[in-house]
Protein backbone atom coordinates (compact mmCIF):
# COMPACT_ATOMS: atom_id res chain seq x y z
CA UNK A 1 0.00 0.00 0.00
CA UNK A 2 1.20 3.74 -0.66
CA UNK A 3 2.08 5.67 2.07
CA UNK A 4 -0.30 8.93 2.97
CA UNK A 5 0.36 11.83 0.63
CA UNK A 6 1.57 14.62 3.73
CA UNK A 7 1.51 18.61 3.46
CA UNK A 8 4.50 20.16 1.60
CA UNK A 9 7.54 20.69 4.45
CA UNK A 10 6.64 24.52 5.03
CA UNK A 11 3.21 24.77 4.73
CA UNK A 12 0.37 23.94 7.26
CA UNK A 13 -2.23 23.22 8.06
CA UNK A 14 -4.72 25.14 10.36
CA UNK A 15 -6.88 22.04 11.92
CA UNK A 16 -10.35 22.99 12.92
CA UNK A 17 -9.31 23.70 16.83
CA UNK A 18 -7.04 25.97 15.86
CA UNK A 19 -9.17 28.00 13.74
CA UNK A 20 -10.90 29.81 16.56
CA UNK A 21 -7.40 32.51 17.33
CA UNK A 22 -7.11 32.84 13.68
CA UNK A 23 -10.82 34.06 13.25
CA UNK A 24 -10.27 35.82 16.81
CA UNK A 25 -6.94 38.41 15.43
CA UNK A 26 -8.28 38.05 12.12
CA UNK A 27 -11.80 40.01 13.35
CA UNK A 28 -9.98 42.69 15.52
CA UNK A 29 -7.67 43.25 12.51
CA UNK A 30 -10.64 43.87 10.50
CA UNK A 31 -12.35 46.21 12.75
CA UNK A 32 -9.51 48.61 13.58
CA UNK A 33 -8.36 49.00 10.11
CA UNK A 34 -12.10 49.70 9.40
CA UNK A 35 -12.30 51.97 12.49
CA UNK A 36 -9.15 53.81 10.25
CA UNK A 37 -11.02 54.08 7.00
CA UNK A 38 -8.60 51.31 5.25
CA UNK A 39 -10.16 49.45 2.62
CA UNK A 40 -9.49 45.96 1.68
CA UNK A 41 -8.70 44.83 -1.44
CA UNK A 42 -8.16 41.50 -3.05
CA UNK A 43 -5.36 40.41 -4.95
CA UNK A 44 -3.82 37.31 -6.67
CA UNK A 45 -2.08 34.74 -5.63
CA UNK A 46 0.07 34.22 -8.85
CA UNK A 47 1.37 37.22 -10.78
CA UNK A 48 3.98 37.32 -13.52
CA UNK A 49 7.75 37.01 -12.69
CA UNK A 50 8.79 40.47 -14.65
CA UNK A 51 6.74 42.14 -11.68
CA UNK A 52 8.86 40.85 -8.65
CA UNK A 53 11.99 40.69 -10.46
CA UNK A 54 11.11 44.89 -11.56
CA UNK A 55 10.05 45.71 -7.91
CA UNK A 56 12.29 43.03 -5.46
CA UNK A 57 15.18 43.26 -8.30
CA UNK A 58 16.64 40.26 -9.55
CA UNK A 59 20.09 40.15 -7.48
CA UNK A 60 18.38 39.07 -4.28
CA UNK A 61 17.78 36.48 -2.44
CA UNK A 62 14.08 36.45 -2.92
CA UNK A 63 14.70 36.26 -6.72
CA UNK A 64 17.46 34.24 -6.91
CA UNK A 65 16.50 31.34 -4.58
CA UNK A 66 13.43 31.91 -2.91
CA UNK A 67 10.58 32.55 -5.30
CA UNK A 68 8.61 29.73 -6.66
CA UNK A 69 8.42 30.30 -10.22
CA UNK A 70 7.11 27.95 -13.12
CA UNK A 71 6.47 28.26 -16.86
CA UNK A 72 2.26 28.11 -17.51
CA UNK A 73 1.16 26.44 -20.63
CA UNK A 74 1.09 29.53 -22.66
CA UNK A 75 5.17 29.87 -21.90
CA UNK A 76 4.79 32.63 -19.57
CA UNK A 77 6.97 32.45 -16.51
CA UNK A 78 4.50 33.06 -13.23
CA UNK A 79 5.61 33.20 -9.42
CA UNK A 80 3.48 32.58 -6.74
CA UNK A 81 3.66 35.81 -4.49
CA UNK A 82 6.70 35.95 -1.99
CA UNK A 83 5.35 39.45 -0.86
CA UNK A 84 2.16 41.71 -1.41
CA UNK A 85 3.15 45.41 -1.72
CA UNK A 86 4.51 44.85 -5.47
CA UNK A 87 0.87 42.85 -6.65
CA UNK A 88 -1.11 46.19 -5.00
CA UNK A 89 1.08 48.46 -6.83
CA UNK A 90 0.22 46.95 -9.74
CA UNK A 91 -3.49 46.30 -9.24
CA UNK A 92 -3.59 50.37 -8.42
CA UNK A 93 -1.12 51.14 -11.39
CA UNK A 94 -3.54 48.67 -13.94
CA UNK A 95 -6.65 50.03 -12.33
CA UNK A 96 -6.03 54.19 -12.24
CA UNK A 97 -6.14 54.13 -8.68
CA UNK A 98 -3.26 56.56 -8.10
CA UNK A 99 -3.98 59.12 -10.82
CA UNK A 100 -4.82 62.35 -8.33
CA UNK A 101 -6.39 60.41 -6.03
CA UNK A 102 -5.28 59.22 -2.50
CA UNK A 103 -5.75 55.63 -0.78
CA UNK A 104 -5.81 53.81 2.22
CA UNK A 105 -5.43 50.25 1.49
CA UNK A 106 -5.42 45.97 3.08
CA UNK A 107 -4.74 42.58 1.81
CA UNK A 108 -4.72 39.26 3.69
CA UNK A 109 -3.78 36.21 2.83
CA UNK A 110 -0.88 33.55 1.83
CA UNK A 111 2.95 34.50 0.57
CA UNK A 112 5.66 31.83 -0.58
CA UNK A 113 8.69 32.07 -0.49
CA UNK A 114 11.55 28.77 -0.36
CA UNK A 115 13.50 28.70 2.98
CA UNK A 116 14.50 26.56 4.96
CA UNK A 117 11.80 26.00 7.66
CA UNK A 118 11.44 26.87 11.46
CA UNK A 119 8.93 28.08 14.12
CA UNK A 120 7.84 31.36 12.52
CA UNK A 121 9.24 31.28 9.08
CA UNK A 122 7.36 28.82 6.65
CA UNK A 123 7.62 28.33 2.92
CA UNK A 124 3.64 29.11 2.69
CA UNK A 125 2.98 31.94 5.15
CA UNK A 126 0.35 34.49 6.17
CA UNK A 127 0.63 37.98 5.98
CA UNK A 128 -1.23 41.46 6.53
CA UNK A 129 -0.32 44.04 4.17
CA UNK A 130 -1.21 47.63 4.60
CA UNK A 131 -0.73 50.27 1.56
CA UNK A 132 -1.23 54.25 1.40
CA UNK A 133 -0.52 55.96 -1.56
CA UNK A 134 -0.67 59.62 -2.70
CA UNK A 135 0.31 60.83 0.79
CA UNK A 136 3.44 62.50 1.22
CA UNK A 137 3.81 64.09 5.09
CA UNK A 138 5.16 61.97 8.27
CA UNK A 139 1.39 62.12 9.36
CA UNK A 140 0.73 58.78 7.27
CA UNK A 141 3.90 57.42 8.89
CA UNK A 142 2.49 57.86 12.31
CA UNK A 143 -1.39 56.60 11.46
CA UNK A 144 0.18 53.26 10.66
CA UNK A 145 2.32 53.57 14.07
CA UNK A 146 -0.78 54.22 15.81
CA UNK A 147 -3.22 51.07 14.06
CA UNK A 148 -0.24 48.82 14.85
CA UNK A 149 -0.15 50.45 18.50
CA UNK A 150 -4.07 49.76 18.49
CA UNK A 151 -3.90 46.67 17.72
CA UNK A 152 -1.51 45.15 20.01
CA UNK A 153 -2.88 46.87 23.11
CA UNK A 154 -6.66 45.26 21.83
CA UNK A 155 -5.03 41.94 21.47
CA UNK A 156 -2.92 42.21 25.48
CA UNK A 157 0.57 42.41 23.17
CA UNK A 158 1.29 46.29 23.97
CA UNK A 159 4.10 45.25 26.69
CA UNK A 160 5.41 42.08 24.39
CA UNK A 161 6.70 44.44 21.67
CA UNK A 162 8.99 47.25 21.60
CA UNK A 163 8.83 49.78 18.02
CA UNK A 164 12.00 50.66 16.45
CA UNK A 165 12.65 53.75 13.74
CA UNK A 166 15.42 54.71 11.28
CA UNK A 167 15.55 56.39 8.07
CA UNK A 168 17.10 55.76 4.88
CA UNK A 169 17.07 59.25 3.50
CA UNK A 170 17.06 59.13 -0.33
CA UNK A 171 18.51 56.82 -2.82
CA UNK A 172 21.15 59.94 -3.63
CA UNK A 173 22.13 60.01 0.06
CA UNK A 174 22.08 56.07 0.32
CA UNK A 175 24.50 55.86 -2.55
CA UNK A 176 27.35 58.41 -0.65
CA UNK A 177 26.77 56.33 2.44
CA UNK A 178 27.15 53.05 0.58
CA UNK A 179 30.56 54.25 -0.83
CA UNK A 180 31.34 54.85 3.14
CA UNK A 181 30.18 51.75 4.50
CA UNK A 182 31.87 49.45 1.99
CA UNK A 183 34.96 51.34 2.59
CA UNK A 184 34.75 50.33 6.50
CA UNK A 185 33.80 47.13 5.75
CA UNK A 186 37.15 46.75 3.38
CA UNK A 187 38.91 47.24 6.00
CA UNK A 188 37.73 44.83 8.57
CA UNK A 189 36.91 42.39 5.53
CA UNK A 190 38.89 39.42 7.59
CA UNK A 191 36.57 39.30 10.33
CA UNK A 192 33.30 39.12 7.70
CA UNK A 193 31.79 35.92 8.04
CA UNK A 194 30.46 34.73 4.09
CA UNK A 195 26.58 35.80 4.15
CA UNK A 196 28.32 39.69 4.76
CA UNK A 197 31.11 38.57 1.86
CA UNK A 198 28.67 38.20 0.01
CA UNK A 199 26.91 41.76 0.74
CA UNK A 200 29.37 43.76 0.62
CA UNK A 201 29.49 43.31 -3.46
CA UNK A 202 25.77 42.85 -3.69
CA UNK A 203 23.64 44.93 -0.82
CA UNK A 204 26.21 45.93 2.01
CA UNK A 205 23.20 47.78 3.45
CA UNK A 206 22.21 44.73 4.35
CA UNK A 207 25.81 43.91 6.72
CA UNK A 208 24.28 46.13 9.12
CA UNK A 209 21.53 43.35 9.86
CA UNK A 210 23.52 40.80 10.37
CA UNK A 211 22.41 38.61 13.64
CA UNK A 212 25.87 36.93 13.48
CA UNK A 213 27.45 37.03 17.22
CA UNK A 214 31.20 37.57 16.02
CA UNK A 215 30.76 40.60 13.51
CA UNK A 216 28.30 42.50 16.40
CA UNK A 217 30.71 45.06 17.55
CA UNK A 218 32.13 45.71 14.16
CA UNK A 219 28.74 46.13 13.14
CA UNK A 220 28.15 48.39 16.10
CA UNK A 221 31.29 50.73 14.93
CA UNK A 222 30.30 51.11 11.35
CA UNK A 223 29.35 54.27 9.91
CA UNK A 224 25.55 55.86 10.30
CA UNK A 225 23.44 56.59 7.70
CA UNK A 226 21.63 59.40 9.66
CA UNK A 227 25.23 61.04 9.75
CA UNK A 228 24.52 61.75 5.36
CA UNK A 229 20.61 62.53 5.62
CA UNK A 230 19.87 66.07 3.80
CA UNK A 231 17.31 68.45 4.56
CA UNK A 232 14.45 67.15 3.84
CA UNK A 233 14.83 63.50 5.32
CA UNK A 234 15.89 65.34 8.50
CA UNK A 235 12.66 67.26 8.56
CA UNK A 236 10.69 64.38 7.54
CA UNK A 237 12.04 61.81 10.51
CA UNK A 238 12.03 64.58 12.94
CA UNK A 239 8.11 64.99 11.88
CA UNK A 240 7.99 61.82 12.38
CA UNK A 241 9.81 61.58 15.66
CA UNK A 242 7.96 64.49 17.18
CA UNK A 243 4.37 63.07 16.37
CA UNK A 244 4.96 59.64 18.06
CA UNK A 245 6.64 61.80 21.22
CA UNK A 246 3.22 64.23 21.74
CA UNK A 247 1.41 60.82 21.16
CA UNK A 248 3.08 58.97 23.78
CA UNK A 249 4.52 56.07 21.56
CA UNK A 250 7.57 54.90 23.03
CA UNK A 251 10.05 54.19 20.34
CA UNK A 252 14.28 53.07 19.94
CA UNK A 253 15.74 54.44 16.86
CA UNK A 254 18.04 52.21 15.35
CA UNK A 255 20.57 52.86 13.20
CA UNK A 256 21.35 49.45 11.89
CA UNK A 257 17.68 48.71 10.88
CA UNK A 258 17.77 48.59 6.69
CA UNK A 259 15.88 47.31 4.30
CA UNK A 260 17.35 45.09 1.10
CA UNK A 261 15.40 46.44 -1.39
CA UNK A 262 17.08 49.80 -3.01
CA UNK A 263 13.25 51.29 -3.32
CA UNK A 264 12.30 52.06 0.53
CA UNK A 265 13.38 55.66 1.64
CA UNK A 266 13.09 58.16 4.54
CA UNK A 267 10.94 56.27 7.40
CA UNK A 268 11.27 52.36 8.30
CA UNK A 269 9.96 51.09 11.06
CA UNK A 270 9.86 47.15 13.07
CA UNK A 271 7.83 46.03 16.42
CA UNK A 272 10.20 43.80 17.54
CA UNK A 273 10.09 40.97 20.56
CA UNK A 274 12.24 38.77 22.31
CA UNK A 275 9.80 36.30 22.74
CA UNK A 276 9.80 34.52 19.63
CA UNK A 277 13.76 33.68 19.51
CA UNK A 278 15.68 34.63 16.30
CA UNK A 279 12.50 35.59 14.35
CA UNK A 280 11.90 38.81 16.68
CA UNK A 281 10.29 40.91 13.94
CA UNK A 282 6.42 40.90 13.84
CA UNK A 283 5.68 43.37 11.86
CA UNK A 284 8.01 46.09 9.30
CA UNK A 285 6.77 49.19 7.49
CA UNK A 286 8.12 51.79 5.75
CA UNK A 287 8.13 54.09 2.38
CA UNK A 288 8.46 53.00 -0.70
CA UNK A 289 8.05 56.66 -3.09
CA UNK A 290 10.50 55.42 -5.76
CA UNK A 291 8.67 51.59 -6.14
CA UNK A 292 6.00 53.53 -7.98
CA UNK A 293 8.35 55.04 -10.86
CA UNK A 294 10.08 52.06 -11.10
CA UNK A 295 6.80 49.81 -12.00
CA UNK A 296 5.79 52.18 -14.56
CA UNK A 297 3.41 54.88 -12.63
CA UNK A 298 4.18 58.48 -12.33
CA UNK A 299 6.05 59.68 -9.51
CA UNK A 300 4.06 59.42 -6.38
CA UNK A 301 4.27 58.58 -2.54
CA UNK A 302 3.58 55.29 -0.79
CA UNK A 303 4.23 53.77 3.07
CA UNK A 304 2.81 50.63 4.30
CA UNK A 305 3.84 47.79 6.61
CA UNK A 306 3.44 44.13 6.64
CA UNK A 307 3.18 41.42 9.46
CA UNK A 308 3.32 37.96 9.57
CA UNK A 309 0.06 36.26 11.17
CA UNK A 310 1.93 33.21 12.57
CA UNK A 311 4.18 35.30 14.64
CA UNK A 312 1.10 37.28 15.52
CA UNK A 313 -0.21 34.24 16.95
CA UNK A 314 2.61 32.73 18.76
CA UNK A 315 3.08 35.41 20.73
CA UNK A 316 -1.10 35.11 21.31
CA UNK A 317 -0.41 31.94 22.51
CA UNK A 318 2.70 32.55 25.00
CA UNK A 319 0.17 34.87 26.63
CA UNK A 320 -1.73 32.06 27.59
CA UNK A 321 -5.87 32.45 27.78
CA UNK A 322 -7.24 33.92 25.04
CA UNK A 323 -11.23 35.06 24.96
CA UNK A 324 -12.09 32.70 22.12
CA UNK A 325 -15.83 32.48 21.56
CA UNK A 326 -17.39 28.53 21.49
CA UNK A 327 -17.35 26.88 18.13
CA UNK A 328 -21.18 26.03 19.61
CA UNK A 329 -23.85 27.52 21.81
CA UNK A 330 -26.17 24.95 21.65
CA UNK A 331 -26.26 21.01 20.72
CA UNK A 332 -29.40 19.30 20.00
CA UNK A 333 -30.03 16.01 20.45
CA UNK A 334 -32.62 13.99 18.66
CA UNK A 335 -33.46 10.35 19.51
CA UNK A 336 -36.25 8.68 17.97
CA UNK A 337 -38.23 8.96 13.96
CA UNK A 338 -40.30 11.53 14.71
CA UNK A 339 -37.54 13.72 16.97
CA UNK A 340 -35.40 13.59 14.16
CA UNK A 341 -37.69 14.34 11.35
CA UNK A 342 -39.23 17.83 13.90
CA UNK A 343 -35.35 18.33 15.45
CA UNK A 344 -34.79 19.61 11.40
CA UNK A 345 -37.71 21.95 11.28
CA UNK A 346 -37.55 22.85 15.00
CA UNK A 347 -33.39 24.01 14.45
CA UNK A 348 -34.38 25.95 11.16
CA UNK A 349 -36.90 28.15 13.05
CA UNK A 350 -34.18 28.28 16.33
CA UNK A 351 -32.15 30.12 13.62
CA UNK A 352 -34.51 31.95 11.93
CA UNK A 353 -35.25 33.23 15.54
CA UNK A 354 -31.72 33.97 17.08
CA UNK A 355 -29.57 34.38 14.03
CA UNK A 356 -26.28 34.65 15.54
CA UNK A 357 -26.41 31.59 17.88
CA UNK A 358 -24.68 28.71 16.85
CA UNK A 359 -26.89 25.85 16.97
CA UNK A 360 -25.20 22.09 16.37
CA UNK A 361 -27.94 19.19 15.07
CA UNK A 362 -26.74 15.69 16.29
CA UNK A 363 -26.58 13.46 13.09
CA UNK A 364 -26.10 9.79 13.12
CA UNK A 365 -28.48 8.47 15.35
CA UNK A 366 -27.31 7.15 19.06
CA UNK A 367 -28.52 6.97 22.58
CA UNK A 368 -29.72 10.03 24.84
CA UNK A 369 -26.59 9.05 26.83
CA UNK A 370 -24.14 9.31 23.69
CA UNK A 371 -25.50 12.27 22.45
CA UNK A 372 -24.87 14.33 25.45
CA UNK A 373 -21.04 13.11 25.89
CA UNK A 374 -21.20 14.30 22.29
CA UNK A 375 -22.73 17.47 23.10
CA UNK A 376 -20.44 18.28 26.32
CA UNK A 377 -17.61 17.51 24.62
CA UNK A 378 -18.59 20.63 21.62
CA UNK A 379 -18.38 22.73 24.63
CA UNK A 380 -22.01 23.91 23.98
CA UNK A 381 -23.96 26.20 26.96
CA UNK A 382 -26.83 23.95 26.54
CA UNK A 383 -28.46 20.98 25.14
CA UNK A 384 -32.27 21.18 22.85
CA UNK A 385 -33.85 17.72 23.88
CA UNK A 386 -35.87 15.82 21.45
CA UNK A 387 -37.76 12.49 21.72
CA UNK A 388 -40.63 10.96 20.04
CA UNK A 389 -42.81 12.09 23.28
CA UNK A 390 -41.50 15.49 23.39
CA UNK A 391 -42.46 15.63 19.59
CA UNK A 392 -46.21 14.64 20.62
CA UNK A 393 -46.64 17.62 23.45
CA UNK A 394 -44.94 20.23 21.19
CA UNK A 395 -42.53 20.63 24.23
CA UNK A 396 -38.87 20.54 23.99
CA UNK A 397 -36.12 19.75 26.86
CA UNK A 398 -33.28 22.22 27.75
CA UNK A 399 -30.79 21.02 30.06
CA UNK A 400 -27.48 23.27 31.00
CA UNK A 401 -23.81 21.73 30.44
CA UNK A 402 -21.92 23.94 32.54
CA UNK A 403 -23.34 23.40 35.65
CA UNK A 404 -25.65 21.30 37.44
CA UNK A 405 -29.27 22.83 37.31
CA UNK A 406 -32.55 20.68 36.47
CA UNK A 407 -33.52 20.20 33.21
CA UNK A 408 -36.52 22.09 31.99
CA UNK A 409 -39.29 21.11 29.75
CA UNK A 410 -40.77 24.11 27.80
CA UNK A 411 -43.44 24.81 24.99
CA UNK A 412 -40.90 25.27 21.80
CA UNK A 413 -41.87 28.93 21.70
CA UNK A 414 -41.31 29.41 25.36
CA UNK A 415 -37.59 27.35 24.78
CA UNK A 416 -37.17 30.01 21.20
CA UNK A 417 -37.49 32.72 24.02
CA UNK A 418 -35.21 31.44 26.51
CA UNK A 419 -32.36 31.01 23.76
CA UNK A 420 -33.42 34.64 23.02
CA UNK A 421 -32.65 35.72 26.33
CA UNK A 422 -29.49 34.34 26.36
CA UNK A 423 -28.05 34.67 23.36
CA UNK A 424 -29.67 38.31 21.72
CA UNK A 425 -28.94 40.91 23.97
CA UNK A 426 -24.90 39.66 24.76
CA UNK A 427 -24.37 39.51 20.96
CA UNK A 428 -26.14 43.06 20.41
CA UNK A 429 -23.53 44.47 23.18
CA UNK A 430 -20.66 42.89 21.55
Amino acid sequence: MANNIQAIRGMHDVLPEQTPLWQYAEQIIRDILGAYGYREIRLPIVEKTELFKRSIGEVTDIVEKEMYTFEDRNGDSLTLRPEGTAGCLRACLEHGLLHNQSHRLWYYGPMYRHERPQKGRYRQFIQLGVETYGLPGPDIDVELVLIMDRLWKKLGLRSKVQLQLNSLGTIAERSIYREKLVSYFQQHKEHLDEDSLRRLDTNPLRILDSKHPAIAQLIADAPALMDDLGEDSLNHFKGFTSALDQLGIHYEINSRLVRGLDYYSKTVFEWVTDELGSQGTVCAGGRYDTLIEQLGGKANHAVGFAMGIERLLALLENQGSIPLANAVDVFMIRVGEKAEQEGLRFAELVRDTVPDLKLLVHCGGGSFKNQFKKADKTGADFAIILGDDEVSRGEVGVKSLRNDQQQQTLTQQQALAFLQTHYAPSREMD
